[in-house]
């Protein structure tokens, strides 16, 4: 499914910091992990996604260092910071909300 640009962007920095709270992840392996996980409806480019990875450490919310990969290549892995957990905490709880009013409102509408 192609989804709207902005629904998708408002939607970017809640699945950034739920995939990397759970492991330390590099760029790339964000995108793999989010299309595998949405059986492939979902994915991300890699020009949408490193800008935002790049804002969200400016921010405070992620750290990364560099580190040698299973194949040898250095990779800029990203893990959350304090700030980072609280705010996936938040977006979680705000996303949960919201979808669960949205399911109410739209029901079994099948438009």
């Amino acid at each position: 499914m192609n989804y709207d640009r902005e629904f998708l962007t408002g939607s970017l920095g809640t699945l950034i910091l739920a995939l990397v709270g759970e492991r330390p992840m590099y760029g790339y392996e964000i995108l793999q992990e989010s299309q595998r996980r949405s059986g492939n409806r979902l994915s991300m480019k890699e020009g949408t996604l490193y800008p935002a990875l790049h804002q969200m450490e400016r921010a405070g919310l992620l750290a990364s260092e560099w580190r040698q990969g299973d194949t040898g290549r250095a990779r800029k892995y990203y893990r959350l910071t304090a700030k980072g957990r609280r705010q996936a905490l938040s977006k979680r709880r705000q996303w949960e909300a919201m979808s669960a009013a949205m399911r109410s409102i739209l029901g079994g509408f099948n438009g």
